[in-house]
């Protein structure tokens, strides 16, 4: 079985691996090498106990932590929760990442949220794949081209997602993710939203969806929705 390369790209830690983290597990059982990549910390969202800067610092090692059960790696840019940039910058720093780890695809954020960060992370995604897979844009390393985007399904990022490709996620897949985003203060001390009831049930629901036990859902752009078949 040829080993792929799995780059998931969250606008803040902790993101990726809530809304694909059981696709990531289940891959990265099967030998696969998993990249999570966090363009912010997420760290505005700290308990009352700990300031902004030390629940950054926490959170780079909870996605340390996580990816490391994964036998994966974490990436998480400088940039601060909530002051993401829209700039090139950023893009070609992605797209850098993208030609050092040559992922065979990518997944992010849908293109609709009520946070800025997840919809300014999916145009920049979009763009820094661009970038990354043209020979002419001349940077450090030669360009690469990965798959995708394939979106992930976050409550954050509703509106319109239509799911359209299900990816089973194995029992075993399934218990490794439960036991890595424990990892995550935020998923089982959160006061203010369920992550572990929500995104457990939802791996349920879309299994049941997609005639399994476990699956996770993905919506794609509309130009990515065809199928090419030779007859029946």
């Amino acid at each position: 079985m040829e080993k792929k390369v799995i780059m998931a790209i969250g606008g803040h830690i902790g993101d990726a691996e809530l809304t694909c983290g059981g696709v990531l597990a289940s891959m990265a059982l099967q030998g696969h090498k998993i990249i999570t990549v966090a363009l912010t910390g997420g760290e505005r969202g700290n308990p009352p106990h700990m300031t902004v800067a030390e629940y950054r610092e926490q959170k780079v090692k909870e996605a340390e932590e996580f990816a490391k059960l994964l036998n994966g790696e974490a990436i998480v840019l400088k940039y601060a929760d909530g002051e993401l940039p829209d700039n090139e910058e950023v893009r070609f720093e992605l797209c850098d990442i993208i030609r050092k780890y040559k992922p065979n695809v990518l997944l992010t954020h849908w293109k609709n949220s009520i946070h800025k960060d997840h919809m300014l992370t999916h145009k920049i995604v979009k763009d820094a794949q661009f970038y990354a897979g043209l020979p002419g844009i001349e940077r450090e390393l030669p360009a690469h081209y990965a798959a995708g985007p394939y979106y992930a399904e976050n409550w954050e990022d509703a509106t319109d997602f239509t799911p359209y490709a299900y990816v089973k996620v194995t029992e075993e897949g399934y218990e490794l993710w439960k036991k890595a985003i424990k990892l995550h203060w935020f998923t089982v001390n959160s006061t203010s939203f369920s992550y572990m009831d929500y995104y457990s049930h939802l791996m349920i629901v879309r299994g049941h969806l997609a005639r399994t036990k476990y699956a996770e859902a993905f919506a794609v752009d509309e130009e990515s929705k065809k199928v090419i078949w030779n007859g029946f």
